[in-house]
Protein backbone atom coordinates (compact mmCIF):
# COMPACT_ATOMS: atom_id res chain seq x y z
CA UNK A 1 0.00 0.00 0.00
CA UNK A 2 1.38 3.40 -1.05
CA UNK A 3 0.31 6.09 1.40
CA UNK A 4 -0.22 9.51 -0.14
CA UNK A 5 -0.14 12.75 1.84
CA UNK A 6 -1.81 15.88 0.42
CA UNK A 7 -1.11 19.33 1.86
CA UNK A 8 -3.79 22.02 1.89
CA UNK A 9 -6.36 19.29 1.48
CA UNK A 10 -9.37 21.48 2.33
CA UNK A 11 -8.70 23.98 -0.49
CA UNK A 12 -10.28 23.81 -3.94
CA UNK A 13 -7.45 21.83 -5.53
CA UNK A 14 -7.13 19.49 -2.55
CA UNK A 15 -10.88 18.90 -2.46
CA UNK A 16 -11.04 18.02 -6.14
CA UNK A 17 -8.01 15.75 -5.89
CA UNK A 18 -9.36 13.94 -2.84
CA UNK A 19 -12.70 13.42 -4.60
CA UNK A 20 -10.86 11.85 -7.53
CA UNK A 21 -8.64 9.58 -5.40
CA UNK A 22 -11.55 8.47 -3.21
CA UNK A 23 -13.49 7.60 -6.37
CA UNK A 24 -10.47 5.56 -7.47
CA UNK A 25 -10.77 3.49 -4.27
CA UNK A 26 -7.75 5.03 -2.55
CA UNK A 27 -9.45 6.64 0.47
CA UNK A 28 -7.60 4.47 3.01
CA UNK A 29 -4.26 5.39 1.45
CA UNK A 30 -4.82 9.13 1.90
CA UNK A 31 -3.41 11.38 4.62
CA UNK A 32 -5.01 14.81 4.38
CA UNK A 33 -3.23 17.75 6.00
CA UNK A 34 -5.18 20.87 6.88
CA UNK A 35 -5.15 23.77 9.31
CA UNK A 36 -8.86 23.11 9.88
CA UNK A 37 -9.46 19.38 10.43
CA UNK A 38 -13.10 20.03 11.26
CA UNK A 39 -13.67 21.01 7.63
CA UNK A 40 -12.68 17.47 6.58
CA UNK A 41 -14.86 15.43 8.94
CA UNK A 42 -16.62 13.99 5.89
CA UNK A 43 -13.28 12.73 4.59
CA UNK A 44 -12.62 10.82 7.80
CA UNK A 45 -16.04 9.22 7.36
CA UNK A 46 -14.96 8.17 3.85
CA UNK A 47 -11.91 6.40 5.29
CA UNK A 48 -9.21 9.05 4.78
CA UNK A 49 -6.89 9.98 7.63
CA UNK A 50 -7.18 13.68 8.47
CA UNK A 51 -4.29 15.34 10.30
CA UNK A 52 -3.60 18.83 11.56
CA UNK A 53 -0.69 20.61 9.92
CA UNK A 54 0.20 24.26 9.42
CA UNK A 55 2.89 25.57 7.05
CA UNK A 56 3.50 28.41 9.52
CA UNK A 57 4.12 25.98 12.39
CA UNK A 58 6.84 23.61 11.10
CA UNK A 59 6.71 21.51 14.26
CA UNK A 60 3.22 20.33 13.23
CA UNK A 61 4.38 18.97 9.88
CA UNK A 62 6.57 16.08 11.03
CA UNK A 63 3.70 14.23 12.73
CA UNK A 64 1.41 15.21 9.85
CA UNK A 65 3.48 13.45 7.17
CA UNK A 66 4.55 10.43 9.22
CA UNK A 67 4.09 7.14 7.38
CA UNK A 68 3.57 8.68 3.94
CA UNK A 69 5.37 7.35 0.86
CA UNK A 70 4.36 10.09 -1.58
CA UNK A 71 3.41 13.72 -1.07
CA UNK A 72 1.62 16.27 -3.18
CA UNK A 73 2.75 19.71 -2.06
CA UNK A 74 -0.02 22.05 -3.18
CA UNK A 75 1.47 25.53 -3.36
CA UNK A 76 0.26 27.95 -0.69
CA UNK A 77 -1.85 31.02 -1.39
CA UNK A 78 0.47 33.68 0.02
CA UNK A 79 2.10 34.81 -3.23
CA UNK A 80 5.58 36.20 -2.65
CA UNK A 81 5.89 34.65 0.81
CA UNK A 82 5.48 30.93 0.16
CA UNK A 83 9.07 29.68 0.02
CA UNK A 84 9.48 29.55 3.81
CA UNK A 85 6.17 27.68 4.09
CA UNK A 86 7.07 25.23 1.35
CA UNK A 87 10.54 24.62 2.81
CA UNK A 88 8.95 23.58 6.11
CA UNK A 89 6.84 20.98 4.30
CA UNK A 90 9.74 19.74 2.15
CA UNK A 91 12.03 19.40 5.18
CA UNK A 92 9.35 17.50 7.11
CA UNK A 93 8.75 15.15 4.19
CA UNK A 94 12.45 14.42 3.68
CA UNK A 95 13.02 13.85 7.41
CA UNK A 96 9.90 11.70 7.66
CA UNK A 97 10.90 9.24 4.97
CA UNK A 98 8.65 10.39 2.15
CA UNK A 99 10.19 8.91 -0.99
CA UNK A 100 8.55 10.92 -3.76
CA UNK A 101 7.24 14.50 -3.74
CA UNK A 102 5.13 16.12 -6.45
CA UNK A 103 4.59 19.87 -6.52
CA UNK A 104 1.99 22.14 -8.14
CA UNK A 105 4.35 24.59 -9.82
CA UNK A 106 3.81 27.07 -12.65
CA UNK A 107 4.65 27.29 -16.35
CA UNK A 108 7.35 29.48 -17.84
CA UNK A 109 9.48 29.91 -14.73
CA UNK A 110 12.86 28.82 -16.12
CA UNK A 111 13.56 32.24 -17.66
CA UNK A 112 14.84 34.62 -14.95
CA UNK A 113 13.55 37.57 -17.02
CA UNK A 114 9.95 36.41 -16.42
CA UNK A 115 8.43 39.28 -14.38
CA UNK A 116 5.57 37.28 -12.83
CA UNK A 117 5.79 37.57 -9.07
CA UNK A 118 4.82 33.91 -8.74
CA UNK A 119 8.03 32.86 -10.52
CA UNK A 120 10.29 33.33 -7.48
CA UNK A 121 8.11 31.19 -5.19
CA UNK A 122 7.92 28.34 -7.66
CA UNK A 123 11.50 28.24 -8.94
CA UNK A 124 12.86 28.39 -5.38
CA UNK A 125 10.47 25.65 -4.23
CA UNK A 126 11.51 23.45 -7.15
CA UNK A 127 15.17 24.04 -6.23
CA UNK A 128 14.55 23.02 -2.61
CA UNK A 129 12.70 19.88 -3.70
CA UNK A 130 15.49 18.84 -6.07
CA UNK A 131 18.03 19.35 -3.28
CA UNK A 132 16.00 17.34 -0.75
CA UNK A 133 17.14 13.86 -1.81
CA UNK A 134 13.57 12.74 -2.53
CA UNK A 135 12.38 11.67 -5.96
CA UNK A 136 10.34 14.50 -7.49
CA UNK A 137 7.78 15.43 -10.13
CA UNK A 138 6.97 19.03 -11.08
CA UNK A 139 3.44 19.73 -12.27
CA UNK A 140 3.75 23.15 -13.88
CA UNK A 141 0.17 24.34 -14.20
CA UNK A 142 -0.90 27.08 -16.62
CA UNK A 143 -3.29 29.89 -15.68
CA UNK A 144 -6.62 28.36 -14.60
CA UNK A 145 -9.46 28.93 -17.07
CA UNK A 146 -11.73 28.67 -14.03
CA UNK A 147 -10.13 31.77 -12.49
CA UNK A 148 -10.70 33.88 -15.57
CA UNK A 149 -14.06 32.55 -16.78
CA UNK A 150 -15.89 31.50 -13.61
CA UNK A 151 -14.43 33.95 -11.10
CA UNK A 152 -13.51 37.06 -13.13
CA UNK A 153 -15.98 36.39 -15.96
CA UNK A 154 -19.09 37.74 -14.19
CA UNK A 155 -17.39 41.14 -13.79
CA UNK A 156 -16.53 41.13 -17.49
CA UNK A 157 -20.14 40.33 -18.37
CA UNK A 158 -21.58 42.98 -16.07
CA UNK A 159 -19.36 45.75 -17.48
CA UNK A 160 -19.24 44.37 -21.05
CA UNK A 161 -15.47 44.92 -20.92
CA UNK A 162 -12.46 42.64 -20.37
CA UNK A 163 -9.78 45.04 -19.13
CA UNK A 164 -6.24 43.65 -19.00
CA UNK A 165 -2.59 44.61 -19.18
CA UNK A 166 -1.82 41.31 -20.96
CA UNK A 167 -1.92 43.03 -24.37
CA UNK A 168 -1.76 40.57 -27.26
CA UNK A 169 0.18 38.00 -25.23
CA UNK A 170 -0.65 34.32 -25.62
CA UNK A 171 -1.37 31.61 -23.06
CA UNK A 172 -3.06 28.21 -22.98
CA UNK A 173 -5.41 28.41 -20.02
CA UNK A 174 -6.19 25.07 -18.40
CA UNK A 175 -9.13 23.66 -16.44
CA UNK A 176 -8.24 23.22 -12.77
CA UNK A 177 -9.85 19.79 -12.98
CA UNK A 178 -7.40 18.79 -15.74
CA UNK A 179 -4.55 19.84 -13.42
CA UNK A 180 -6.10 17.72 -10.67
CA UNK A 181 -6.53 14.71 -12.98
CA UNK A 182 -2.87 15.02 -14.00
CA UNK A 183 -1.75 15.14 -10.36
CA UNK A 184 -3.85 12.08 -9.53
CA UNK A 185 -2.21 10.17 -12.39
CA UNK A 186 1.24 10.98 -11.00
CA UNK A 187 0.33 10.10 -7.41
CA UNK A 188 -1.15 6.68 -8.18
CA UNK A 189 0.95 5.91 -11.28
CA UNK A 190 4.56 4.92 -11.82
CA UNK A 191 7.51 6.24 -13.78
CA UNK A 192 7.07 9.97 -13.14
CA UNK A 193 10.20 10.53 -11.06
CA UNK A 194 12.47 13.30 -12.29
CA UNK A 195 9.86 14.57 -14.76
CA UNK A 196 8.58 18.12 -15.27
CA UNK A 197 5.15 18.36 -16.91
CA UNK A 198 3.60 21.49 -18.43
CA UNK A 199 -0.10 21.17 -17.59
CA UNK A 200 -1.77 23.46 -20.14
CA UNK A 201 -4.88 23.84 -22.21
CA UNK A 202 -4.92 22.68 -25.85
CA UNK A 203 -4.29 26.02 -27.62
CA UNK A 204 -2.57 29.37 -27.24
CA UNK A 205 -4.96 32.34 -27.21
CA UNK A 206 -4.97 36.06 -26.47
CA UNK A 207 -7.44 37.53 -23.99
CA UNK A 208 -8.99 39.39 -26.96
CA UNK A 209 -9.72 36.02 -28.59
CA UNK A 210 -11.18 34.65 -25.35
CA UNK A 211 -13.34 37.77 -25.00
CA UNK A 212 -14.65 37.20 -28.53
CA UNK A 213 -15.50 33.58 -27.70
CA UNK A 214 -17.36 34.70 -24.56
CA UNK A 215 -19.36 37.18 -26.65
CA UNK A 216 -20.13 34.56 -29.29
CA UNK A 217 -21.21 31.86 -26.84
CA UNK A 218 -23.28 34.12 -24.56
CA UNK A 219 -24.70 36.42 -27.24
CA UNK A 220 -23.63 39.46 -25.22
CA UNK A 221 -21.45 42.08 -26.98
CA UNK A 222 -18.10 42.38 -25.17
CA UNK A 223 -15.03 44.54 -25.72
CA UNK A 224 -11.42 43.72 -24.90
CA UNK A 225 -9.68 46.79 -23.48
CA UNK A 226 -5.88 46.72 -23.39
CA UNK A 227 -4.35 48.91 -20.65
CA UNK A 228 -0.87 49.54 -19.27
CA UNK A 229 0.35 48.29 -15.90
CA UNK A 230 -0.42 51.53 -14.06
CA UNK A 231 -4.01 51.56 -15.28
CA UNK A 232 -4.38 47.93 -14.23
CA UNK A 233 -3.12 48.76 -10.73
CA UNK A 234 -5.52 51.71 -10.56
CA UNK A 235 -8.44 49.47 -11.50
CA UNK A 236 -7.59 46.94 -8.78
CA UNK A 237 -6.99 49.74 -6.24
CA UNK A 238 -10.46 51.10 -6.96
CA UNK A 239 -11.93 47.64 -6.36
CA UNK A 240 -10.23 47.43 -2.96
CA UNK A 241 -7.86 44.66 -4.02
CA UNK A 242 -4.74 44.72 -1.79
CA UNK A 243 -1.37 45.10 -3.50
CA UNK A 244 0.18 42.41 -1.28
CA UNK A 245 -1.51 39.12 -0.29
CA UNK A 246 -3.72 39.10 2.80
CA UNK A 247 -4.63 35.72 4.30
CA UNK A 248 -8.30 34.78 3.99
CA UNK A 249 -9.21 38.05 2.25
CA UNK A 250 -11.13 38.03 -0.98
CA UNK A 251 -12.62 40.82 -3.09
CA UNK A 252 -15.73 40.00 -5.15
CA UNK A 253 -15.19 36.39 -4.06
CA UNK A 254 -11.66 36.24 -5.51
CA UNK A 255 -8.63 35.82 -3.16
CA UNK A 256 -6.27 37.95 -5.23
CA UNK A 257 -3.70 40.70 -4.79
CA UNK A 258 -2.70 43.21 -7.44
CA UNK A 259 1.10 42.77 -7.42
CA UNK A 260 0.45 39.16 -8.39
CA UNK A 261 -2.17 39.96 -11.03
CA UNK A 262 -0.36 42.88 -12.66
CA UNK A 263 2.98 41.06 -13.00
CA UNK A 264 1.02 38.07 -14.29
CA UNK A 265 -0.46 40.21 -17.06
CA UNK A 266 2.98 41.61 -17.83
CA UNK A 267 4.42 38.09 -18.12
CA UNK A 268 1.67 37.12 -20.58
CA UNK A 269 2.16 40.33 -22.60
CA UNK A 270 5.91 39.73 -22.86
CA UNK A 271 5.52 36.12 -24.03
CA UNK A 272 6.75 34.23 -20.96
CA UNK A 273 3.55 32.18 -20.54
CA UNK A 274 3.15 31.16 -24.19
CA UNK A 275 3.56 27.47 -23.31
CA UNK A 276 1.35 24.75 -24.77
CA UNK A 277 1.85 21.00 -24.37
CA UNK A 278 -0.03 17.70 -24.59
CA UNK A 279 1.08 16.56 -21.11
CA UNK A 280 -2.52 16.43 -19.83
CA UNK A 281 -3.28 13.81 -22.48
CA UNK A 282 -0.03 11.95 -21.77
CA UNK A 283 -0.92 11.70 -18.08
CA UNK A 284 -4.69 11.21 -18.18
CA UNK A 285 -5.28 9.53 -21.53
CA UNK A 286 -7.62 12.28 -22.76
CA UNK A 287 -7.03 15.71 -24.30
CA UNK A 288 -7.05 18.84 -22.16
CA UNK A 289 -10.34 20.74 -22.30
CA UNK A 290 -10.44 24.16 -23.91
CA UNK A 291 -11.30 27.63 -22.66
CA UNK A 292 -14.24 27.58 -25.09
CA UNK A 293 -15.56 24.46 -23.35
CA UNK A 294 -15.23 26.25 -19.99
CA UNK A 295 -17.25 29.19 -21.37
CA UNK A 296 -19.88 26.86 -22.83
CA UNK A 297 -20.18 24.97 -19.53
CA UNK A 298 -20.80 28.26 -17.70
CA UNK A 299 -22.75 30.15 -20.36
CA UNK A 300 -25.96 30.37 -18.33
CA UNK A 301 -24.14 31.82 -15.31
CA UNK A 302 -22.30 34.30 -17.53
CA UNK A 303 -25.51 35.45 -19.25
CA UNK A 304 -27.15 35.92 -15.84
CA UNK A 305 -24.19 38.07 -14.73
CA UNK A 306 -24.76 40.29 -17.77
CA UNK A 307 -28.17 41.23 -16.32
Amino acid sequence: MTRIVITGASGQYGTGLTDRLVAAGRARDLILITRKPGKLADRAAQGCEVRYGDFDQPETLGPAVAGADRMLLISGTRVGARVVQHKAAIDAAAAGGVRHIAYTSFIGIDDPANPAEVRHDHIETERLIKASGMAWTMLRDAHYADAMIVMAGPGVMATRKWISNAGDGLEAMVWRDDCIASAAAVLIGEGHEGRTYDITGPELQTFAEVTAIMAEVTGVPLEYVSVDDEAQYAMFDAMGVPRRPVDDQSVNGIPWNSDDMVTFGQAIREGFLAVCSNDVEKLTGRPARSTRQMIEANAEMLRAAAG
